[in-house]
C-alpha cells in the first residue's frame, strides 16, 4: 500500500473493528454527562421538575397488581443516595445493573488506560442479559404474589 492512499481512505488506519465492548464503553462514558446535565438543569430550574412528574403505572391503574418496571423510578432515587439496600427492595434490577456497569467501566477503563497490558477488561456475555431477565421476572413474581396472597403494598 502507498503512503498516499492512507491519507484518502481512513479505514486503513483503524488498528481493529469495534466491537460492542467499544459501543457500550462509550455509551457508559456518556451516561456520567447525561446524569449531570439532568441534575443541573433540575437545581436550577426546581419549577420543570415539578412539571416533569412522572404519570401513575398504567398496568397498576388497570389491574392493580405491579408492573414488572414498578419501584424502578424509587430505586434509582435511593441508590443516587446511597441507600443501596432500600433500592434492591424498591426494584433489585437497579443495584444489578449498576454494580454490572461500575464492574464494566472501570475494569475496561483500566484496560484502555494501560493500552492492553492489564487485560482486565470485562466483556459482554448473555448471561448477563438473562440474569437481569431473571431478576426482572422474579422481582414481578415476588412482588404481586406477595400483594395478592397477603395484600402487601409496595
Amino acid at each position: 500500500m502507498k503512503k498516499n492512499d492512507m491519507k484518502h481512505n481512513p479505514k486503513k488506519l483503524q488498528k481493529r473493528p469495534r466491537t460492542i465492548e467499544d459501543c457500550f464503553f462509550f455509551t457508559g462514558c456518556m451516561l456520567p454527562a447525561l446524569f449531570t446535565a439532568a441534575a443541573v438543569i433540575s437545581y436550577f430550574m426546581p419549577g420543570l421538575r415539578q412539571s416533569l412528574k412522572l404519570p401513575p403505572c398504567l398496568f397498576h391503574l388497570i389491574t392493580g397488581y405491579y408492573c414488572p418496571g414498578c419501584g424502578g423510578t424509587r430505586a434509582v432515587k435511593a441508590l443516587l443516595k446511597g441507600r443501596f439496600l432500600l433500592s434492591a427492595y424498591y426494584h433489585p434490577l437497579v443495584p444489578y445493573a449498576a454494580v454490572i456497569y461500575l464492574s464494566f467501566m472501570l475494569t475496561q477503563s483500566a484496560e484502555r488506560m494501560s493500552r492492553g497490558k492489564l487485560a482486565i477488561g470485562m466483556h459482554y456475555h448473555n448471561r448477563f442479559l438473562w440474569t437481569a431477565l431473571a431478576v426482572l421476572a422474579g422481582n414481578f413474581i415476588l412482588k404481586n404474589m406477595l400483594h395478592c396472597f397477603y395484600g402487601f403494598v409496595l
